[in-house]
């Protein structure tokens, strides 16, 4: 008899038993997905407020790019650089020196924009670079830096687009990306 009380009494608490372990794995995966979901918010949420702290930073790196490509377009670079006592040596010199300057003083604000955006910045960059050089081994060491002047002017007037032009259109579609 202890053999059917004891069978009687394993299949009562059969039910019980995989109602309980039933019961237990529902309510832990139902824990564990609200906890996932706590999660989710949280880092929703840090994220949004790091957005809202990094979007300034990362718009002051596109005005500064751009500011930089502004001020080593040709043209305006000539225009900036060029003083009326200047050999072709010296102007080329400080075309040069002017463009790394301002290179090395926007470097940093690669960290703020896509990785894109900083080789549409260096090729322009190295573009001017070129397109200085080309006028420099053009006009050789003549006394006068306005002969070097007007040959960088002739040598960026035959580019369809300047190399900082198209960078700067580059910049701002990335920008509009951004909103």
């Amino acid at each position: 008899m202890t053999d059917d009380r004891l069978f009687d009494l394993m299949l009562a608490l059969l039910p019980s038993v995989v109602v309980f372990l039933t019961a237990f794995f529902l309510i832990r995966n139902m824990l564990q997905s609200r906890s996932q979901e706590r999660n989710a918010d949280w880092l929703a949420q840090i994220k949004k407020e790091d957005h809202k702290h990094a979007l300034p930073l990362r718009l002051q790196a596109y005005e500064r790019l751009t500011l930089f490509l502004e001020r080593i377009s040709p043209g305006g670079l000539v225009l900036r650089v060029h003083k009326s006592n200047m050999t072709s040596r010296m102007l080329h010199a400080e075309l040069l020196a002017t463009i790394r300057e301002e290179y090395e003083h926007n470097v940093t604000q690669q960290i703020y924009v896509s990785d894109r955006a900083w080789q549409l910045v260096r090729m322009a960059k190295e573009e001017t670079l070129r397109i200085i050089n080309i006028a420099y081994e053009q006009t050789g060491d003549t006394p006068s830096g306005t002969a070097l002047s007007q040959r960088v002017f002739e040598t960026a007037s035959r580019l369809t687009h300047l190399p900082t032009q198209e960078a700067i259109v580059g910049l701002k579609d990335e920008v509009r990306k951004l909103f």
